[in-house]
Parts: C-alpha cells; structure tokens; sequence
C-alpha cells in the first residue's frame, strides 16, 4: 500500500515544509486539488456533501496544481504527487499537454494526472468552454494529452478537436498516469476504459466497495483486466494497520488520508500539521 498526504485551502505556505515533512516521515504522495474560481451567484451544487452546499469553497485558497507541483517537487526528491483531480474539459488540451509534461520533467517522473469533470457549468462558462459536450471532449482530451506526452509528432481529428502534426518538447522520460475521478457510471467506465486508474473522492464502506467491484466488472468487460491500475481512495479503513489490510484485499494501491475535515476553515498551525503526519507514519506507515 502507497500513502498520499491529502492538505488544501490552507495557508499557501504551509505547502513546502509539509511536502518535506511528508517524504521525510515516508510518504508516498502528496495530492493536489482543483479549483479556478468562485461564481458569485449560482444555483450549481457540490455532489460529495449532503446537502450540496458548497459554501465552504468560499474564500479558500487554491494554488494552481501546475504552478504548485513543482515548487514542492523543487524542494524534494523523492515524493510523488497527483492532482485530485484537475477540471480536465475547462481547459484547451495542448496548454494541459504542455504544463502536465513540463511538471513531469521537473520533478523527475514524479508525477500522476488525476483528472476528472468539474461539477460547475460556471467553470465551463469563465473558461469559454462548451459545458454539454463536457464527457465527450474529456475523452478526446485524454487521448490528445497522451498522443502528445510521448514526445513524438503527434495528429487528432476528431468530432471536438482537430490538431494538426505537432510535438512538445521536452517530454517525459516516463509515461504519466492519467488517473479518471468520479463516482458516477460514465466517469467509471472512461476510467476502466482509457484510465491508468480510478481516484475516488470518498463514501461510506459499503458504496466504496460497490465502485470497486463495478470498475473491476468494467476492466474485464474492456479487456483490460491484467494491466497495471492505480486505484485510490478516501477511506476511514486508511487509518489503521487493520483497515489498511482490508483496503489492499480489495484491490486498493494509495490511500488518500488527511487530519482535518476540509470542510471547514483551516485552524490548525503548520506545527501541528507536521505532527499529525508523523505520527501516521510511525504508527501504520513504518508497521505494515
């Protein structure tokens, strides 16, 4: 089992020395999240809080994953890190090509593409993005980004894009793993389809392990079965030794585990954020 250190809409500084008390204390990961603005007015809803509010994301600082990455990738060396996930279908898939292969090479192929569909047709809207064609254009976004990360000349034509014979420079060493969040039957599918893994953004017991036996009914349906997949998740079971054993038998490779409710203003000093994930560390991380 991999350990991804989850910490957002905190104090911007708190990022760098928590990227390096976090690969000092063994972590694998450290995940990123996604987030360009916030709509004054709107009628949209969060989908994973019970009511759908998403007041909370209300004057929380975001850093740029992009922008982010590579700070904390410059004052590390071996940490990996992954967005969770980035709004891939807001963005123009060349520019997305170019900063997830610039982050690639900056931190040495230390670096895993969640990407997912954001829930506000108000992103789609401040990006001049088409908000109805948003899963289609997603995959072709995936495939663009791939074709392009190779480092070789590269073509699309397809219903949404149409890009003509190009190449990016530099490109990484290694290929990146696109990682497809969501919890919905379309977002399950792409990712057993095109996915190099599923990100999963958090539920009960009982629903995580209905998601997981509905990707791996749909990697065998896509005959992808016996390739190499990344599964990650938010789970209570990430917290100990016990719960950890019972996430790897279902088939789970990180677990994404925090020490604050997100939810919630940050109050808590850096001082005691470091401790926190020390103290993982030596109770579950250095005993499995």
């Amino acid at each position: 089992m991999r350990f991804t250190y989850a910490e957002s809409m905190c104090d911007p500084s708190h990022y760098l020395p928590l990227a390096i008390a976090a690969e000092q204390a063994g972590w694998t990961s450290f995940t990123v999240p996604d987030s360009i603005c916030y709509p004054e007015v709107s009628d949209s809803k969060y989908p994973y809080t019970p009511d759908g509010n998403r007041e909370f994301l209300d004057g929380r600082p975001f850093i740029e994953p992009f922008s982010l990455i590579p700070a904390m990738g410059a004052v590390t060396e071996r940490l990996r890190f992954t967005t969770f996930v980035v709004k891939l279908p807001i963005r123009l898939p060349v520019l997305v090509a170019k900063s997830a292969a610039s982050v690639a090479v900056l931190t040495g192929n230390r670096f895993g593409f969640g990407v997912g569909l954001s829930p506000w047709p108000e992103d789609f809207a401040v990006c001049g993005q088409d908000w109805k064609s948003r899963g289609k254009r997603m995959d072709e976004m995936i495939e663009i980004v791939r074709g392009l990360l190779t480092g070789d000349y590269f073509e699309f034509h397809g219903e949404h894009y149409d890009i003509d014979s190009i190449k990016i420079c530099p490109a990484p060493t290694e290929p990146i793993p696109i990682l497809v969040g969501g919890h919905a039957e379309p977002a399950l599918r792409r990712a057993a389809r095109i996915g190099d893994g599923w990100m999963h953004a958090g539920s009960d017991q009982e629903s995580l392990e209905r998601l997981l036996a509905r990707i791996d009914e749909l990697r065998k349906e896509y005959g992808r079965d016996g390739e190499p997949f990344e599964i990650h998740v938010i789970s209570l079971d990430g917290y100990t030794i016990d719960g950890v054993r019972r996430l790897e038998d279902l088939g789970v490779t990180d677990a994404i585990v925090g020490f604050r409710n997100a939810y919630e203003p940050d109050t808590q000093a850096l001082e005691q954020k470091i401790d926190a994930l020390r103290q993982f560390a030596d109770n579950v991380i250095a005993k499995l």
